[in-house]
Protein backbone atom coordinates (compact mmCIF):
# COMPACT_ATOMS: atom_id res chain seq x y z
CA UNK A 1 0.00 0.00 0.00
CA UNK A 2 1.23 3.31 -0.95
CA UNK A 3 2.18 5.80 1.90
CA UNK A 4 0.20 8.98 1.70
CA UNK A 5 1.99 11.61 -0.82
CA UNK A 6 1.26 15.16 2.30
CA UNK A 7 3.39 13.92 5.46
CA UNK A 8 2.98 17.79 7.23
CA UNK A 9 1.08 20.48 6.57
CA UNK A 10 4.55 22.75 6.84
CA UNK A 11 5.29 20.57 2.99
CA UNK A 12 3.71 23.82 1.38
CA UNK A 13 5.63 27.03 -0.07
CA UNK A 14 6.57 29.69 2.32
CA UNK A 15 4.72 31.82 0.29
CA UNK A 16 1.27 30.12 1.14
CA UNK A 17 2.27 31.12 4.66
CA UNK A 18 3.34 34.53 4.38
CA UNK A 19 -0.07 35.48 2.02
CA UNK A 20 -2.51 32.93 4.94
CA UNK A 21 -1.19 35.78 7.62
CA UNK A 22 -1.80 39.08 5.27
CA UNK A 23 -5.19 38.08 4.03
CA UNK A 24 -6.03 36.89 7.42
CA UNK A 25 -5.43 40.15 9.14
CA UNK A 26 -6.92 41.96 5.88
CA UNK A 27 -9.88 40.07 4.83
CA UNK A 28 -10.45 37.43 6.72
CA UNK A 29 -14.62 37.20 5.78
CA UNK A 30 -13.43 36.92 1.68
CA UNK A 31 -14.82 34.04 -0.14
CA UNK A 32 -12.82 32.87 -3.01
CA UNK A 33 -12.98 29.99 -5.86
CA UNK A 34 -9.43 28.13 -7.16
CA UNK A 35 -9.12 26.16 -10.12
CA UNK A 36 -7.17 23.16 -11.50
CA UNK A 37 -5.67 23.17 -14.58
CA UNK A 38 -3.39 20.79 -16.65
CA UNK A 39 -1.59 22.57 -19.71
CA UNK A 40 0.22 19.74 -21.52
CA UNK A 41 -0.62 16.59 -22.82
CA UNK A 42 -0.74 13.55 -20.57
CA UNK A 43 0.47 10.05 -21.42
CA UNK A 44 -3.26 8.73 -19.74
CA UNK A 45 -6.00 10.86 -19.01
CA UNK A 46 -5.58 12.66 -15.39
CA UNK A 47 -9.54 11.84 -15.05
CA UNK A 48 -8.71 8.30 -14.46
CA UNK A 49 -6.79 9.70 -10.83
CA UNK A 50 -9.90 10.79 -9.38
CA UNK A 51 -10.42 8.06 -6.51
CA UNK A 52 -6.55 8.41 -5.55
CA UNK A 53 -7.08 12.02 -5.42
CA UNK A 54 -9.99 11.76 -3.47
CA UNK A 55 -8.16 9.62 -0.97
CA UNK A 56 -5.20 11.68 -0.82
CA UNK A 57 -7.62 14.65 -0.13
CA UNK A 58 -9.35 13.19 2.85
CA UNK A 59 -5.94 12.70 3.91
CA UNK A 60 -5.05 16.07 3.97
CA UNK A 61 -7.61 16.71 5.63
CA UNK A 62 -6.84 14.98 8.44
CA UNK A 63 -3.37 15.96 9.22
CA UNK A 64 -2.81 19.06 11.66
CA UNK A 65 0.43 21.21 12.68
CA UNK A 66 2.44 19.36 14.95
CA UNK A 67 3.49 21.55 18.12
CA UNK A 68 6.90 21.19 16.71
CA UNK A 69 5.84 22.93 13.49
CA UNK A 70 3.95 25.75 15.29
CA UNK A 71 7.17 26.35 16.94
CA UNK A 72 9.13 26.35 13.72
CA UNK A 73 6.67 28.86 12.04
CA UNK A 74 6.81 31.41 15.56
CA UNK A 75 10.37 31.09 15.34
CA UNK A 76 10.21 33.13 11.36
CA UNK A 77 9.61 36.47 12.76
CA UNK A 78 7.55 37.87 10.28
CA UNK A 79 4.69 35.53 11.02
CA UNK A 80 2.87 36.61 13.99
CA UNK A 81 1.55 35.00 17.24
CA UNK A 82 -2.10 35.31 16.63
CA UNK A 83 -1.70 33.74 12.86
CA UNK A 84 0.27 30.78 14.61
CA UNK A 85 -2.68 30.47 17.09
CA UNK A 86 -5.36 29.98 13.89
CA UNK A 87 -2.45 27.62 12.63
CA UNK A 88 -2.62 25.82 15.68
CA UNK A 89 -6.35 24.90 15.61
CA UNK A 90 -6.40 24.82 12.16
CA UNK A 91 -7.84 22.28 9.55
CA UNK A 92 -8.62 21.51 6.18
CA UNK A 93 -12.30 21.41 5.17
CA UNK A 94 -13.57 18.71 3.08
CA UNK A 95 -16.21 20.34 1.91
CA UNK A 96 -14.30 23.13 0.68
CA UNK A 97 -12.86 21.31 -2.17
CA UNK A 98 -14.61 18.85 -4.76
CA UNK A 99 -13.01 16.72 -7.53
CA UNK A 100 -14.92 15.95 -10.76
CA UNK A 101 -14.17 14.84 -14.45
CA UNK A 102 -14.81 16.01 -17.41
CA UNK A 103 -13.87 13.30 -20.57
CA UNK A 104 -10.20 13.05 -19.97
CA UNK A 105 -10.03 15.91 -17.63
CA UNK A 106 -9.31 16.24 -14.22
CA UNK A 107 -11.54 19.16 -12.52
CA UNK A 108 -10.40 20.17 -8.95
CA UNK A 109 -12.22 23.21 -7.56
CA UNK A 110 -11.82 24.90 -3.98
CA UNK A 111 -14.47 27.37 -3.15
CA UNK A 112 -15.11 28.64 0.76
CA UNK A 113 -13.42 31.30 2.27
CA UNK A 114 -10.41 32.72 1.30
CA UNK A 115 -8.59 31.55 4.05
CA UNK A 116 -9.66 27.90 4.49
CA UNK A 117 -9.31 27.19 0.64
CA UNK A 118 -5.77 29.19 -0.46
CA UNK A 119 -3.42 26.46 0.90
CA UNK A 120 -5.38 23.66 -0.48
CA UNK A 121 -3.57 24.02 -4.36
CA UNK A 122 -0.11 23.51 -3.55
CA UNK A 123 -0.73 20.23 -1.72
CA UNK A 124 -3.21 19.77 -4.93
CA UNK A 125 -0.30 20.00 -7.40
CA UNK A 126 2.26 17.35 -6.12
CA UNK A 127 -0.33 14.96 -5.00
CA UNK A 128 -1.61 14.86 -8.78
CA UNK A 129 2.07 15.02 -10.08
CA UNK A 130 3.15 12.27 -7.37
CA UNK A 131 0.50 9.82 -8.69
CA UNK A 132 0.52 10.63 -12.12
CA UNK A 133 4.34 9.71 -12.00
CA UNK A 134 3.28 6.66 -9.98
CA UNK A 135 0.80 5.64 -12.51
CA UNK A 136 3.40 5.73 -15.38
CA UNK A 137 6.12 3.43 -13.45
CA UNK A 138 9.75 3.10 -14.70
CA UNK A 139 10.45 4.15 -11.33
CA UNK A 140 14.32 2.64 -11.69
CA UNK A 141 15.00 4.16 -15.03
CA UNK A 142 13.12 7.81 -14.07
CA UNK A 143 15.33 7.80 -11.44
CA UNK A 144 18.62 6.64 -13.08
CA UNK A 145 18.15 9.18 -15.64
CA UNK A 146 17.62 11.93 -12.95
CA UNK A 147 20.12 10.90 -11.08
CA UNK A 148 22.48 11.32 -14.06
CA UNK A 149 20.96 14.96 -14.87
CA UNK A 150 21.97 15.90 -11.29
CA UNK A 151 25.20 14.87 -11.43
CA UNK A 152 25.57 16.71 -14.81
CA UNK A 153 24.16 19.69 -13.14
CA UNK A 154 26.53 19.66 -9.90
CA UNK A 155 29.72 18.90 -12.49
CA UNK A 156 28.36 22.38 -14.25
CA UNK A 157 28.15 24.66 -11.34
CA UNK A 158 31.42 23.29 -9.61
CA UNK A 159 33.12 23.64 -12.99
CA UNK A 160 31.99 27.70 -12.62
CA UNK A 161 32.45 27.38 -8.47
CA UNK A 162 35.76 26.19 -8.88
CA UNK A 163 36.51 28.91 -11.77
CA UNK A 164 35.28 31.94 -9.51
CA UNK A 165 32.83 32.61 -12.21
CA UNK A 166 29.99 32.23 -9.41
CA UNK A 167 31.69 35.20 -7.57
CA UNK A 168 31.80 37.75 -10.34
CA UNK A 169 30.27 40.77 -9.83
CA UNK A 170 27.40 40.06 -7.09
CA UNK A 171 27.16 36.33 -6.54
CA UNK A 172 25.04 33.60 -8.03
CA UNK A 173 22.10 32.23 -6.32
CA UNK A 174 19.57 30.32 -6.71
CA UNK A 175 16.83 28.78 -4.67
CA UNK A 176 14.54 25.11 -4.67
CA UNK A 177 11.00 26.11 -6.01
CA UNK A 178 10.44 22.62 -7.29
CA UNK A 179 8.03 21.45 -4.96
CA UNK A 180 4.59 22.17 -6.73
CA UNK A 181 5.67 19.86 -9.56
CA UNK A 182 8.02 17.12 -8.09
CA UNK A 183 8.59 13.59 -9.40
CA UNK A 184 8.35 12.58 -6.16
CA UNK A 185 8.95 13.88 -2.13
CA UNK A 186 11.96 11.18 -1.52
CA UNK A 187 13.18 12.72 -5.19
CA UNK A 188 12.96 16.34 -4.06
CA UNK A 189 14.61 16.01 -0.44
CA UNK A 190 17.11 14.10 -1.99
CA UNK A 191 17.93 17.19 -4.44
CA UNK A 192 17.81 19.77 -1.98
CA UNK A 193 19.87 17.21 0.42
CA UNK A 194 22.77 17.23 -2.26
CA UNK A 195 22.51 21.06 -3.43
CA UNK A 196 22.62 22.24 0.10
CA UNK A 197 25.76 19.85 0.77
CA UNK A 198 27.26 20.49 -2.70
CA UNK A 199 26.87 24.09 -2.73
CA UNK A 200 26.28 26.02 0.65
CA UNK A 201 27.78 29.61 -0.47
CA UNK A 202 25.38 29.62 -3.63
CA UNK A 203 22.09 27.38 -2.65
CA UNK A 204 20.33 29.90 -0.98
CA UNK A 205 17.17 28.15 0.49
CA UNK A 206 13.93 26.23 -0.54
CA UNK A 207 10.41 27.36 -0.59
CA UNK A 208 9.51 23.97 0.95
CA UNK A 209 9.06 24.72 4.34
CA UNK A 210 9.28 21.29 5.99
CA UNK A 211 12.31 20.82 3.89
CA UNK A 212 13.51 24.06 5.21
CA UNK A 213 13.02 22.85 8.55
CA UNK A 214 14.15 19.23 8.34
CA UNK A 215 17.32 20.30 6.72
CA UNK A 216 18.27 23.86 8.17
CA UNK A 217 17.46 25.88 5.09
CA UNK A 218 16.33 29.13 4.90
CA UNK A 219 12.92 29.57 3.68
CA UNK A 220 12.09 31.62 0.73
CA UNK A 221 8.97 33.21 -0.87
CA UNK A 222 6.93 36.19 -0.39
CA UNK A 223 3.96 37.28 -2.73
CA UNK A 224 1.97 35.09 -5.64
CA UNK A 225 -0.35 36.01 -8.32
CA UNK A 226 -3.47 35.41 -6.06
CA UNK A 227 -2.55 37.88 -3.49
CA UNK A 228 -2.62 40.12 -5.74
CA UNK A 229 -5.47 39.43 -8.12
CA UNK A 230 -7.56 39.04 -5.06
CA UNK A 231 -7.46 43.12 -4.27
CA UNK A 232 -9.15 43.23 -7.91
CA UNK A 233 -12.14 42.55 -5.79
CA UNK A 234 -11.58 44.04 -2.27
CA UNK A 235 -13.42 47.22 -3.35
CA UNK A 236 -10.41 49.40 -4.55
CA UNK A 237 -11.16 51.42 -7.91
CA UNK A 238 -9.51 48.77 -10.16
CA UNK A 239 -6.96 50.88 -11.44
CA UNK A 240 -5.37 51.08 -7.79
CA UNK A 241 -5.63 47.02 -6.73
CA UNK A 242 -1.96 46.79 -7.14
CA UNK A 243 -0.54 50.11 -5.03
CA UNK A 244 -3.62 48.80 -2.72
CA UNK A 245 -2.00 45.23 -2.62
CA UNK A 246 1.38 46.81 -2.26
CA UNK A 247 0.27 49.18 0.66
CA UNK A 248 -1.09 46.09 2.50
CA UNK A 249 1.99 43.91 2.43
CA UNK A 250 4.31 46.80 3.72
CA UNK A 251 1.33 47.67 6.54
CA UNK A 252 1.68 43.61 7.33
CA UNK A 253 5.29 43.13 7.16
CA UNK A 254 7.04 46.22 7.70
CA UNK A 255 9.98 45.38 5.82
CA UNK A 256 10.11 41.76 5.73
CA UNK A 257 9.50 39.39 2.65
CA UNK A 258 10.32 42.71 0.54
CA UNK A 259 10.01 41.48 -2.90
CA UNK A 260 6.98 42.23 -5.12
CA UNK A 261 5.26 40.29 -8.24
CA UNK A 262 5.38 42.32 -11.04
CA UNK A 263 3.28 40.45 -13.60
CA UNK A 264 -0.50 40.21 -12.45
CA UNK A 265 -1.28 42.92 -15.21
CA UNK A 266 1.94 42.96 -16.73
CA UNK A 267 5.62 44.45 -15.95
CA UNK A 268 4.49 48.29 -17.66
CA UNK A 269 1.49 48.77 -15.55
CA UNK A 270 3.40 47.41 -12.74
CA UNK A 271 5.93 50.32 -13.06
CA UNK A 272 3.32 52.91 -13.33
CA UNK A 273 2.63 51.50 -9.87
CA UNK A 274 5.72 51.13 -8.35
CA UNK A 275 6.81 54.79 -7.63
CA UNK A 276 9.55 56.07 -5.43
CA UNK A 277 7.57 55.19 -2.00
CA UNK A 278 7.05 51.92 -3.40
CA UNK A 279 10.72 51.42 -4.83
CA UNK A 280 12.23 52.07 -1.56
CA UNK A 281 10.54 49.69 0.47
CA UNK A 282 10.77 46.75 -1.49
CA UNK A 283 14.08 44.93 -1.41
CA UNK A 284 13.42 44.06 -5.04
CA UNK A 285 11.16 42.38 -8.00
CA UNK A 286 10.31 39.21 -9.42
CA UNK A 287 10.03 38.18 -12.86
CA UNK A 288 7.42 35.54 -13.76
CA UNK A 289 6.54 35.44 -17.28
CA UNK A 290 7.96 37.69 -20.39
CA UNK A 291 11.48 37.80 -21.32
CA UNK A 292 13.79 37.61 -18.34
CA UNK A 293 16.50 40.37 -19.92
CA UNK A 294 14.02 43.01 -21.05
CA UNK A 295 12.56 42.77 -18.24
CA UNK A 296 14.97 43.30 -16.17
CA UNK A 297 16.86 46.30 -17.65
CA UNK A 298 12.99 47.94 -17.94
CA UNK A 299 13.41 47.31 -13.83
CA UNK A 300 16.80 48.71 -13.87
CA UNK A 301 15.92 51.78 -15.85
CA UNK A 302 12.87 52.24 -13.81
CA UNK A 303 15.09 52.63 -10.40
CA UNK A 304 17.46 55.05 -12.44
CA UNK A 305 14.75 57.46 -13.21
CA UNK A 306 13.72 57.09 -9.57
CA UNK A 307 17.45 57.82 -8.41
CA UNK A 308 17.80 54.13 -6.16
CA UNK A 309 20.72 52.56 -6.62
CA UNK A 310 19.75 49.18 -8.04
CA UNK A 311 23.09 47.56 -6.29
CA UNK A 312 20.70 47.69 -3.00
CA UNK A 313 17.98 45.63 -5.02
CA UNK A 314 17.47 42.45 -6.05
CA UNK A 315 15.87 41.01 -9.24
CA UNK A 316 14.45 37.89 -8.85
CA UNK A 317 13.86 35.03 -11.54
CA UNK A 318 11.55 31.77 -11.55
CA UNK A 319 10.13 31.38 -14.96
CA UNK A 320 10.73 28.03 -16.13
CA UNK A 321 14.60 28.69 -15.41
CA UNK A 322 17.50 25.74 -15.72
CA UNK A 323 20.46 26.38 -14.41
CA UNK A 324 22.35 27.06 -17.51
CA UNK A 325 19.66 29.73 -18.41
CA UNK A 326 20.03 31.20 -14.67
CA UNK A 327 23.85 31.91 -15.37
CA UNK A 328 22.63 33.96 -18.44
CA UNK A 329 20.52 35.83 -16.67
CA UNK A 330 22.69 36.32 -13.81
CA UNK A 331 25.62 37.11 -16.12
CA UNK A 332 23.96 39.69 -18.13
CA UNK A 333 23.21 42.10 -14.96
CA UNK A 334 25.64 40.71 -12.48
CA UNK A 335 27.72 43.94 -12.42
CA UNK A 336 24.52 46.09 -11.95
CA UNK A 337 21.97 44.52 -9.16
CA UNK A 338 21.86 41.66 -7.33
CA UNK A 339 20.08 38.64 -8.97
CA UNK A 340 18.27 35.36 -7.67
CA UNK A 341 16.92 32.59 -9.26
CA UNK A 342 14.10 30.08 -8.32
CA UNK A 343 14.24 27.23 -10.03
CA UNK A 344 11.61 24.22 -10.18
CA UNK A 345 10.86 21.30 -12.53
CA UNK A 346 14.37 21.22 -13.73
CA UNK A 347 15.48 20.44 -10.47
CA UNK A 348 13.41 18.06 -8.87
CA UNK A 349 11.37 16.48 -11.62
CA UNK A 350 13.87 16.11 -14.81
CA UNK A 351 13.53 12.66 -15.77
CA UNK A 352 13.01 9.76 -18.53
CA UNK A 353 8.62 11.28 -18.67
CA UNK A 354 8.07 14.84 -19.43
CA UNK A 355 6.91 17.08 -16.69
CA UNK A 356 3.51 18.20 -15.92
CA UNK A 357 2.59 22.00 -16.34
CA UNK A 358 -0.43 21.85 -13.74
CA UNK A 359 -1.16 24.87 -12.21
CA UNK A 360 -4.18 26.07 -9.66
CA UNK A 361 -5.00 29.75 -9.86
CA UNK A 362 -7.59 31.96 -7.95
CA UNK A 363 -10.41 32.29 -10.59
CA UNK A 364 -13.05 34.47 -8.50
CA UNK A 365 -13.23 36.67 -5.07
CA UNK A 366 -16.06 37.68 -3.24
CA UNK A 367 -18.53 36.81 -6.39
CA UNK A 368 -16.14 38.58 -9.06
CA UNK A 369 -13.74 37.73 -11.50
CA UNK A 370 -10.17 37.86 -11.04
CA UNK A 371 -7.75 37.76 -13.84
CA UNK A 372 -4.08 37.38 -14.28
CA UNK A 373 -2.99 39.56 -17.43
CA UNK A 374 1.08 37.35 -18.02
CA UNK A 375 3.55 39.17 -20.32
CA UNK A 376 3.78 35.63 -21.62
CA UNK A 377 1.07 34.18 -24.19
CA UNK A 378 -0.56 31.26 -22.67
CA UNK A 379 -0.40 32.40 -18.90
CA UNK A 380 -2.91 34.51 -19.05
CA UNK A 381 -5.83 32.75 -16.89
CA UNK A 382 -9.80 34.30 -16.11
CA UNK A 383 -13.14 32.22 -17.07
CA UNK A 384 -15.10 35.82 -17.75
CA UNK A 385 -13.71 36.89 -21.17
CA UNK A 386 -15.58 40.20 -20.67
CA UNK A 387 -14.23 41.16 -17.18
CA UNK A 388 -10.19 40.33 -19.12
CA UNK A 389 -11.64 42.90 -21.75
CA UNK A 390 -12.44 45.59 -19.43
CA UNK A 391 -9.34 44.72 -17.13
CA UNK A 392 -7.14 45.03 -20.52
CA UNK A 393 -8.95 48.26 -21.21
CA UNK A 394 -8.56 49.86 -17.80
CA UNK A 395 -4.46 48.92 -17.64
CA UNK A 396 -4.53 49.70 -21.81
CA UNK A 397 -3.06 46.08 -22.12
CA UNK A 398 -3.49 45.13 -26.06
CA UNK A 399 -4.74 41.57 -26.40
CA UNK A 400 -2.23 39.00 -27.23
CA UNK A 401 -1.84 38.53 -31.02
CA UNK A 402 -3.52 41.69 -32.02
Amino acid sequence: MNIPIVRSLLETDLYKFSMWQALLHSHPGAQAEYGFVCRNATVFPLADLKDEVERELDHLCALAFLPEELDYLRGLRYLKSDFVDFLSVFRFQRRFIRVETDGPDLRILAKGPIVHVMGFEIFVLYIVNELYFRRLGERDQALAVARERLDAKVAFLRGLEESGDLDKGHPFTFFDFGLRRRYSRDWQDEVVRRLAKEFPRHMGGTSNVHLARTLGLKPIGTMAHEYLQAYQAFGFRLRDFQKAALEGWVHEFRGDLGVALTDVVGMDAFLADFDLYFAKLFDGLRHDSGDPVEWGEKALAHYGRLRVDAHTKRLVFSDGLDLAKALEIHRHFRDRTQTAFGIGTNLTNDTCHKALNVVMKIMSCDGQPVAKLSDSAGKTLCQDRTYLAYLRQVFGIVEDGK
